[in-house]
C-alpha cells in the first residue's frame, strides 16, 4: 500500500524544478507510505512521478518506486497489491517472456506484464486492488488506471496546461498550478449522499477515475482523452443472470466457500504482520473464520466497543474470537476518545466526507496498526449477498405500500412523522423481546422516519434514491448549485436486473460501496499507515455472487442467507444471529450534548450567510428541530458540519 502522485506540464521544465515539485506533492502523502519515497522525471516532456511506500511485499530496495521496466520502456508509480502476481510470473515464464527478476515485488511483475502483453491484457489478467500511473517512454503516453471495484483512489484533473494526478487531493493541491475552486454541484451531491461520488470531486477541474477504468493520455491529443472501462460491473451482473449457477444449497455453499477461501488465501500473502477487523457480524466473522482455517497460528483480530446501548458489538466479536481461537484485542472507546478524533477528520479526508462511521473506522484502524501493518476486512458482503435492510424492504415494505391507495399512504406517512424517533426507540425497547426477530430493529426511530419518507413515492428507483439521500433536494440548500447527474439518475447506465432488490444491490455496489464505504476505510486506515484488504471484492467472488439465484441470498426475510451457511460451518449460529447493528456512534445525542457548542459555532446563521454556500434557514431549521428532540437530523447535520469543518481548515491552510 502506498501513495502515488505526479503531473504532466505541457511546456516541459528543468529537472531540479520538476523533481522538487514532485517531492512536495508526495510529501503530502507521507502517511500512506512512511517507509520510502522516490521521484522521477522526464524534463523533455515535463512528466514527473512520485511515490510514498508502505512496504508490504519485498521489503528490500528492489521494491523502490518509481520503478522502471527491465527494457526501460515503462516507468510506474503504483498503489495497491496484485494478489496473483506470482501466478503471473509463472505465465510469463511459460511464455518465455519473463525478464531477469530483480526482486519479488508485485510492481515489478506488473511492469513485466505490460512489456509482454500490453496494458489492457495485463489488467484483465490481474487480481487485486490498485491505482497506478504508467509512463510509456516509447509512445509518450500516460496511463492512469484503477481497480475493478474501486478499493484504491485516484484523482486527476487539468489545471491550466498541467495535468495533476494522485492518490489524494492533498497531493494535487501541493502543485503550484492548483486552483482550489469549490464545485457547488459537487457540494450538492455531498449533501445528498454523505460523499462526493465519482467521477465528481469537491474542486472544479478535478475528477475521480471510476472503478474499472483506465485513462490513456497521449502527447498529441492530451485533453481529448476520456476514461474507458476495462471491466464493467454491469457486465458481471448480466453474465451472472444469463448463466446462473444451478446447484443445490449445499453445492452452492461449497462453491462460495471455495472461492472466498481462495481470495482470503491470496490476500494473506504479506512480508509484514497481518490481522483482521472483527465486529462479530456475518461478514467479518466469515473472513476471520476462513483466515483461521488457513493459518497454523492464531489470527490477530481487533475490535472496538462503546458503552452506549445499541452501539456495542465488542461482546459479540469476543465470543466469535474465542470460538475460532484468534489472538483477540479489544478496546472500549470512551466518548472523549471518539470526540478527540473529530478535529482531525478534515485532514484525514481530503475532501469533505459525511459518513459518521468514519470515527469508529479511524479508531479501529489506529488500534490495529499498533500490532500489524495489514488488516483484512469483511466489506462488500451486504452489497453482494443482500444484507442491507433496504433490500428486504424492496420485497416487503415497498411492494406492500404500493397496494395502498395514495391517500392512505400519505396518512400513514403523516402518522409516522408525528412520533419523535426517540419515542419509537423507547417503544421498541419495551416490546422488542415480544417481537419476531425480523422486527427487532436497531434504531427503529430512524427507520420509521425513512419509511414515512418513502410511502408516497411513485417508483422503485425513486424509492431507492430516497433511501440513498440524506438531503432530498440539496440544490435548494446549496446556493447557486445545479446537481450533476450520477449513476442513480442515469437510466442508460443502470444494470439489467430481474427485480428491484437485485437492481438496488447492483447500484449500491457501484455507488455507495466505492464512494462511501471504501473511501472511509482507505482514508481512515491510511491515516494510520495501515493497509486494508477486502477479500469479498475479488472480482471472481463478485462474478460468482451474481450467478447465485436471489433466493440463495435473501430467504425467509433474511439477507446473506448463503454467506451465513458458509459461516455456520465454522461458527455456531447462536453466536451470530441478532439484529443488524452497523458500525456507528451515538451521534444524535452527542450533537445535543458534548458537540453542541462546536456544532453551533459552525452552523451560526451569520457565518453561513457570510460564507455563502448554504441557505441558512434550511440548516437552522433542522438544527433547531434536532436540538428539541422532535426529529433526528444527525446525518443531514453531520454532512453540513463536515463541510464546514473542512472549509475552516482550508481557509487556515491558505491564510
Amino acid at each position: 500500500m502506498c501513495g502515488m502522485t505526479g503531473f504532466w506540464q505541457r511546456h516541459g521544465g528543468a529537472q531540479d524544478a520538476l523533481l522538487a515539485q514532485a517531492r512536495a506533492m508526495s510529501a503530502r502523502l507521507s502517511h500512506r507510505g512512511p517507509d520510502d519515497s522516490g521521484e522521477w522525471c522526464d524534463e523533455a516532456v515535463g512528466v514527473a512521478l512520485a511515490q510514498r511506500r508502505l512496504s508490504i511485499l519485498d521489503l528490500s530496495p528492489a521494491g523502490h518506486q518509481p520503478m522502471h521496466s527491465a527494457d526501460g520502456r515503462y516507468v510506474i508509480v503504483f498503489n495497491g497489491e496484485i494478489y496473483n502476481h506470482l501466478a503471473l510470473r509463472e505465465r510469463l515464464r511459460a511464455e518465455h517472456v519473463a525478464p531477469p527478476w530483480r526482486g519479488h515485488a508485485d510492481t515489478e511483475t506488473l511492469l513485466a506484464c505490460f512489456a509482454a502483453w500490453g496494458v489492457e491484457r495485463t489488467m484483465q489478467a490481474s487480481v487485486g486492488m490498485f491505482a497506478f500511473a504508467l509512463w510509456d517512454r516509447q509512445q509518450r503516453t500516460l496511463t492512469l488506471s484503477r481497480d475493478r471495484m474501486g478499493e484504491k483512489p485516484l484523482y486527476y484533473g487539468w489545471q491550466g496546461d498541467t495535468l495533476l494526478f494522485g492518490s489524494e487531493l492533498k497531493a494535487l493541491k501541493a502543485h503550484a498550478a492548483f486552483r482550489a475552486d469549490i464545485d457547488r454541484g459537487a457540494l450538492a451531491l455531498l449533501l445528498r449522499h454523505d460523499c462526493v461520488p465519482a467521477p465528481h470531486a469537491i474542486y472544479r477541474g478535478v475528477a475521480k477515475l471510476r472503478p474499472g477504468h483506465l485513462l490513456r493520455i497521449s502527447a498529441d491529443t492530451p485533453r481529448e482523452a476520456q476514461p474507458v472501462p476495462y471491466w464493467r460491473y454491469n457486465d458481471a451482473v448480466s453474465a451472472g443472470l444469463r448463466e446462473p449457477l444451478i446447484a443445490t444449497d449445499a453445492a452452492a455453499t461449497d462453491a462460495l466457500e471455495a472461492q472466498l477461501g481462495a481470495s482470503v488465501d491470496a490476500q494473506m500473502l504479506s512480508d509484514v504482520p497481518l490481522g483482521a477487523f472483527l465486529s462479530g457480524g456475518i461478514d467479518s466473522s466469515t473472513i476471520v473464520a476462513l483466515m483461521q482455517a488457513r493459518s497454523a497460528r492464531p489470527v490477530k483480530t481487533f475490535t472496538i466497543g462503546f458503552d452506549e446501548n445499541g452501539y456495542d458489538e465488542a461482546v459479540h466479536a469476543k465470543a466469535v474470537a474465542r470460538h475460532l481461537g484468534t489472538e483477540h484485542t479489544e478496546l472500549y472507546v470512551r466518548p472523549e476518545d471518539a470526540l478527540a478524533v473529530i478535529p482531525r477528520l478534515p485532514g484525514i479526508f481530503c475532501e469533505p466526507f459525511g459518513d459518521s462511521s468514519q470515527i469508529p473506522t479511524f479508531l479501529i484502524s489506529q488500534l490495529t496498526r499498533r500490532a500489524v501493518t495489514v488488516a483484512l476486512s469483511g466489506d462488500g458482503g451486504d452489497e453482494l449477498f443482500g444484507g442491507y435492510n433496504r433490500y428486504l424492504g424492496a420485497r416487503t415494505t415497498w411492494e406492500k405500500a404500493q397496494r395502498l391507495p395514495p391517500p392512505a399512504r400519505r396518512a400513514a406517512a403523516a402518522a409516522l412523522h408525528a412520533v419523535a424517533p426517540a419515542t419509537w426507540d423507547r417503544w421498541f425497547q419495551r416490546i422488542g423481546p415480544l417481537l419476531p426477530k425480523r422486527w427487532q430493529l436497531a434504531t427503529p426511530g430512524d427507520k420509521a422516519q425513512k419509511l414515512a419518507d418513502v410511502l408516497t413515492l411513485s417508483s422503485g428507483q425513486a424509492y431507492f434514491l430516497n433511501l440513498a439521500s440524506q438531503w432530498q433536494d440539496p440544490a435548494r440548500v446549496v446556493l447557486g448549485a445545479q446537481e450533476p447527474p450520477t449513476l442513480l439518475t442515469m437510466p442508460d447506465a443502470w444494470p439489467p436486473t430481474d427485480n428491484l432488490a437485485q437492481w438496488m444491490m447492483a447500484m449500491d455496489a457501484q455507488t455507495y460501496l466505492p464512494d462511501d464505504i471504501l473511501v472511509k476505510v482507505d482514508r481512515a486506515a491510511m491515516a494510520n499507515s495501515l493497509e486494508t484488504r477486502v477479500p469479498m471484492l475479488d472480482h471472481r467472488v463478485v462474478e460468482l455472487a451474481w450467478r447465485l439465484p436471489l433466493q440463495q441470498k435473501i430467504r425467509h426475510g433474511q439477507g446473506k442467507w448463503l454467506l451465513r451457511q458458509v459461516l455456520y460451518r465454522h461458527v455456531p449460529k447462536e453466536l451470530i444471529e441478532r439484529p443488524k447493528m452497523g458500525f456507528g456512534i451515538p451521534l444524535d445525542s452527542w450533537l445535543r450534548g458534548p458537540l453542541r457548542d462546536w456544532a453551533e459555532a459552525l452552523l451560526d446563521e451569520n457565518r453561513l450567510r457570510h460564507e455563502g454556500y448554504f441557505q441558512p434557514d434550511a440548516i437552522r431549521q433542522k438544527w433547531t428541530e434536532h436540538l428539541s428532540g422532535r426529529r433526528n437530523w444527525q446525518h443531514q447535520l453531520w454532512t453540513v458540519l463536515m463541510f464546514q469543518a473542512w472549509l475552516e481548515q482550508e481557509r487556515r491552510a491558505s491564510a
